[in-house]
Order: structure tokens, then C-alpha cells, then sequence
């Protein structure tokens, strides 16, 4: 079992940059797929992108592809998501969540584990 927790949201302006941070609790987190999702208000919770448990293989939605990289630190039982180009579109809660499995899935109805999420919001 892990516990997530997210940190680095924020406000910024249109084509800034912000890392988010997703930590974990427990000894196994190398056994655990994590991914980041997003919500904006009123609408459903959607993939952004998602990293296996070695950080060999990622994959991104489309609509964030070239802009954010995932990566992780198993020592640190961290999970990053470098964001840049950010647009308003950009602007939700940012969640991440986790799965013992070496696939990366894109429905957020199989991920165990979810952290309590951080707002980012993008200015025009």
C-alpha cells in the first residue's frame, strides 16, 4: 500500500513552466506504475501522462505531447512532471495515482492509489 502526495501546482501565465511532485510512502514503490491525471471543473478526470515502474517506458495524451515530460526517482519515491508551454487549457487539478503493474493505463478507474491533488492554473 502507498500514500501519494502532490506538491509544486501553482499560478502562472501563459508559456511558463512548473515541475509538479509526487511523493510516496512505503518500501515497494518500484513495483508501482504511476501516472498523472487532470480535472477541470465540470468536466471528467483525464490522462495526462504515465511512466512503468522503472521509468524505462512513458506515455503521453496527446494534447500534452512535446510539452510535459514524466519522470522518476525510485530512491526518492518521486514521481515529476515537468510542465512547460502551459496553456489556459492546462488549468485543472492535477492528481497522481498509482497501480502495482509494470503497464501504464490510461483509465483512471484502475489506478489503487490516488494523492489529493494540486491546482495549477494558467493565466492568458
Amino acid at each position: 500500500q502507498v500514500q501519494l502526495g502532490e506538491s509544486g501546482g501553482g499560478l502562472v501565465q501563459t508559456g511558463d513552466s512548473l515541475r509538479l511532485s509526487c511523493v510516496a510512502s512505503g518500501r515497494t514503490f518500484g513495483t508501482y506504475t504511476v501516472a498523472w491525471f487532470r480535472q477541470a471543473p465540470g468536466k471528467e478526470r483525464q490522462f495526462v501522462a504515465g511512466i512503468n515502474t522503472a521509468g524505462r517506458s512513458t506515455y503521453y495524451a496527446d494534447s500534452v505531447k512535446g510539452r510535459f515530460t514524466i519522470s522518476r526517482d525510485n530512491a526518492k519515491n518521486t514521481v515529476y512532471l515537468q510542465m512547460s508551454g502551459l496553456k489556459p487549457e492546462d488549468t485543472a487539478v492535477y492528481y497522481c495515482a498509482a497501480k502495482r503493474t509494470d503497464l501504464i493505463r490510461t483509465h483512471s478507474n484502475v489506478y489503487d492509489y490516488w494523492g489529493q491533488g494540486t491546482q495549477v492554473t494558467v493565466s492568458s
